[in-house]
């Protein structure tokens, strides 16, 4: 319980910690490398995330089924089904050195019509770096899974937060020495080759897990590619949803359209983070009570009590961005990318429901039921990106964003009767112990938003901030005051003492 509740503090640490230094780092680079050269970046970052996703989810089931043998006291399983799932990334290796090539060599034809020759030079070097780093760095991701199932969640983040830090001194250093945007993509290189080893180590020295080959078990071969299947496919849908629409339009539009779509993704994602923070740490809890036989209730209880806290969290930073969010996109990158914060909203207001419902999931993975998700998913993004497609014309960015989210909602309403199926979850109990008093708090709070907009106005650094800071203060008191319940006002009470 310590490294659940230490963990998750240290999530939110270095989920503000990424945040703050992305909003003053993102529009340096911006400045540094040109909207052109921006957009050129998170173009074939985005283009190599779908080659990412070939891990076919062996990651996530790391974490399932380490939780799964411990949970069951079964070392001598775990060490060979780690050893079994090394020998498969090394195949996956393999595959994604052999699909990188061949895409390397083709490049030229996929952007021909949105590329200067120029720009098609770097891309190139662009690619063969983040495609060496997906041959390293995807095997080492089974180190921080190995820790989730194990529960360690302290040393990770701490490593995270390390790595990120280092990696903002020298990606200053880089732009203020005229670096482009390969100079960056080496850095994360390096980053990512130093850290994975420093996972490694904690992994085999501090957690002495050993990774030893029993026998190849044919039968557990197929049992990880059934489970994990699924959770690849969900890997691949997500990659669609973002990274897609980030291709497309770079195929269709031009660099400075991918540029403002990739800040309202960006945004979009931040907060998100929010509710990953606490979701995170979750996975094995869940394992432990598959195992021990929760019934539907008891599952349901533990889905409300972190539902509550997540949509809390969520709510705050949804009622700030709606105040606040166009004045701080003005202010922190400029009227170019105003568009951004429409995207970034809609992104927020479809992705809250799925956040507060993240502890389903991690039943959902821990009862190897991921198929049907999958499946829906899969579909759904497919149509909603098919959808944006045709918006782009009229609307760029926002319409591809509208075709996706749109598609995005109704696989949520699919899942809902999903979980009361096959999880016995009591959605209805859910959504009214969540939603009773908070949203009524959350109007009353973005009214008085709106009049706080007023007293102060003009689009200025301070004045945004005592605003913000006005409506933060706001907002907790009436949480607190009108809509927590003793377990919730206990964990921040016990937090001011451990913190203050």
């Amino acid at each position: 319980m310590s490294q659940l509740k230490t963990g998750a503090v240290l999530s939110y640490l270095s989920i503000f910690l990424t945040n703050i230094v992305g909003v003053v780092l993102t529009p340096f680079i911006i400045k540094s490398l040109g909207d052109a050269e921006y957009g050129l970046y998170s173009l074939i970052g985005a283009f190599v995330g779908y080659i990412s996703v070939l891990d076919l989810g062996l990651n996530g089931t790391i974490v399932r089924f380490v939780a799964k043998y411990r949970a069951e006291n079964s070392q001598k399983a775990e060490e060979n089904f780690l050893a079994i799932t090394m020998l498969i990334y090394g195949v996956i290796s393999l595959l994604i050195a052999l699909v990188g090539i061949g895409l390397y060599f083709n490049l030229h034809h996929i952007f021909s019509n949105s590329l200067s020759p120029a720009e098609m030079a770097k891309a190139k070097v662009m690619f063969a770096v983040l495609i060496f780093n997906l041959v390293i760095t995807l095997p080492g991701g089974a180190f921080s899974a190995i820790c989730a199932g194990y529960e360690q969640f302290v040393y990770p983040r701490v490593v995270s937060m390390l790595r990120y830090l280092v990696r903002t001194v020298l990606v200053v250093v880089l732009l203020l020495n005229g670096g482009e945007a390969i100079g960056l993509i080496a850095i994360d290189t390096v980053l990512n080759i130093l850290f994975i080893t420093l996972n490694g180590w904690y992994v085999l020295k501090k957690l002495n897990v050993k990774f030893k080959l029993r026998q190849l078990d044919i039968f557990l071969v197929k049992e990880i590619f059934a489970y994990s299947i699924w959770v690849f496919v969900f890997a691949l849908v997500l990659e669609l949803q973002w990274r897609g629409g980030q291709v497309i339009l770079g195929i269709k539009t031009d660099t400075t359209t991918v540029a403002i779509y990739s800040v309202g993704v960006m945004l979009g994602t931040y907060y998100a983070g929010f509710a990953g923070a606490i979701n995170g740490v979750f996975l094995p809890k869940a394992m432990q009570m598959v195992v021990n036989g929760f019934n539907g209730i008891q599952l349901t209880d533990m889905m409300i009590k972190i539902g509550r806290i997540a949509l809390m969290v969520l709510l705050l930073i949804l009622g700030g961005f709606i105040l606040f969010g166009q004045e701080f996109i003005y202010l922190w990158i400029g009227d170019t990318y105003k568009d951004a914060w429409l995207m970034a909203l809609l992104i927020m207001l479809t992705s809250t429901n799925i956040l507060v419902q993240s502890f389903a999931d991690s039943l959902l993975r821990a009862k190897s039921l991921f198929r049907f998700k999958g499946l829906v998913y899969i579909f759904l993004f497919v149509v909603g990106t098919v959808i944006g497609y045709f918006f782009i014309n009229r609307w760029k960015g926002l319409g591809m964003l509208m075709g996706i989210c749109t598609c995005w909602f109704i696989a949520q309403m699919i899942l809902n009767v999903y979980f009361v199926k096959k999880l016995n979850l009591q959605i209805v109990r859910f959504y009214k112990e969540l939603l009773s008093k908070s949203v009524f708090v959350f109007t009353v709070t973005l009214i008085v938003g709106y009049a706080i907009n007023f007293i102060f106005p003009g689009f200025q650094w301070v004045t945004l901030s005592i605003k913000i800071m006005t409506y933060t203060i706001i907002y907790f008191l009436a949480m607190y005051h009108l809509v927590a319940n003793n377990y919730e006002k206990d964990l921040v009470r016990n937090a001011f003492r451990i913190y203050a």
